[in-house]
């Protein structure tokens, strides 16, 4: 405590730096993470917008919000918030919206996979379960939560007040 306020302390903490494909667009204090948390993250963006065809000239921004529970507290979780200049909600209704449309047996595969090409979110968040390497305490489920949790995993069993808790963001620990 200094002065009634409660201090984050930031010591042998690092910021998501941005990278070739993607850049940073939210306050390095955002995410002030471990540095095996932010090496994995950073891994995991850079494939994701290489994927996705961001390139040098123009990568796709990320913003990142403070989290303050659980591993929040040590820096080794963090929460992303939007991608490509919209939040994970606007992308998840967008998702959940061409999942129904495409439901009817008329409908083909290709407009699915034309979603999932254009939905930075569900790519974001697919990238992050392939190629991520997050926490999974003993007794607990793979630390990787967010908007598409219950549909791709890695725990679809995941319960509604925690659903709904990462429903306008991913969260991903270490």
């Amino acid at each position: 405590m200094l002065g009634g306020l409660t201090v984050r302390t930031t010591r042998g903490l690092v910021p998501v730096r941005g990278g070739l494909f993607y850049r940073v667009d939210s306050p390095a204090e955002n995410a002030l993470v471990t540095p095996e948390l932010a090496r994995e993250i950073e891994k995991v963006l850079e494939f994701f917008a290489y994927e996705a065809g961001f390139t040098p000239d123009k990568p796709v921004g990320v913003v990142f919000e403070p989290g303050a529970l659980g591993h929040h507290k040590v820096g080794r979780a963090a929460d992303i918030y939007a991608v490509g200049g919209f939040g994970m909600e606007w992308w998840k209704q967008r998702w959940d919206h061409a999942m129904r449309a495409t439901a009817a047996p008329e409908e083909s595969s290709a407009s699915r996979n034309l979603e999932r090409k254009r939905n930075l979110g569900w790519r974001l968040y697919n990238a992050l379960q392939r190629f991520g390497r997050w926490s999974q305490p003993y007794g607990f489920p793979i630390q990787l939560f967010g908007p598409w949790t219950r549909e791709e995993g890695p725990w679809k069993f995941i319960s509604d007040p925690l659903l709904h808790a990462h429903k306008d963001h991913i969260h991903v620990a270490k």
